[in-house]
């Protein structure tokens, strides 16, 4: 009996695609445990609260950390997803040789309308399983901020978060590491991002 079985990437082979040019920005590609996912496109809601987000975290951190915007990060488990926001240590500079790694990450954040199922449980245990601490998800639809750390392991080898607090969008809530910067989510729900 034939059994037919995807082909999976290992992070070198997907960058090895990259520099051949057979996978461009255009493409909207991540690698997520060997395989190529095609990423939904963002639409305006989505957009304005990255560009709100990205604006007050820069504000607020300045210089103390990297603020990375729709960028790879590079995970052990064979992928190399593109989150909406990363908070990482260090200086830009320090991401030249490679993208940041877990350790080197203080806060991924997906911005979530039509993603939601998706961030919720595929990206979830994704970074769980990386080691990722602190994972956000600004939920559009539900206009809440769903803040998931201390990821673990179950009985069942799978891999999630032990907390997961909600913060609703008339709240401030502390950026993790840095209990002095609150981000005041009402920003973060433009009226318009109401569908």
């Amino acid at each position: 009996m034939n059994v037919v079985t995807p082909k999976r990437f290992t992070i070198a082979e997907y960058h090895r695609l990259i520099e051949l040019g057979f996978l461009t920005e255009a493409n909207h590609i991540e690698l997520i445990r060997g395989e190529l996912i095609q990423m939904t496109a963002k639409g305006t809601p989505h957009t304005v609260c990255s560009s709100i987000l990205c604006r007050q975290l820069d504000r607020l951190l300045g210089d103390r950390v990297v603020i990375r915007g729709q960028d790879p990060i590079t995970l052990p488990n064979q992928s190399e997803p593109e989150p909406d926001v990363v908070i990482a240590r260090g200086r830009d500079e320090d991401y030249l040789a490679h993208h940041p790694y877990p350790e080197d990450i203080l806060l991924v954040i997906e911005i979530s309308d039509k993603t939601i199922d998706y961030d919720q449980t595929i990206k979830l245990s994704l970074y769980a399983e990386a080691g990722i601490y602190d994972y956000w998800i600004v939920n559009l639809p539900a206009r809440q901020l769903e803040r998931h750390s201390q990821p673990y392991q179950n009985a069942q080898s799978k891999f999630s978060y032990l907390s997961k607090q909600i913060s609703l969008s008339n709240q401030s809530v502390a950026i993790p590491g840095f209990e002095d910067a609150l981000l005041d989510l009402n920003r973060l729900f433009p009226e318009s991002a109401n569908e």
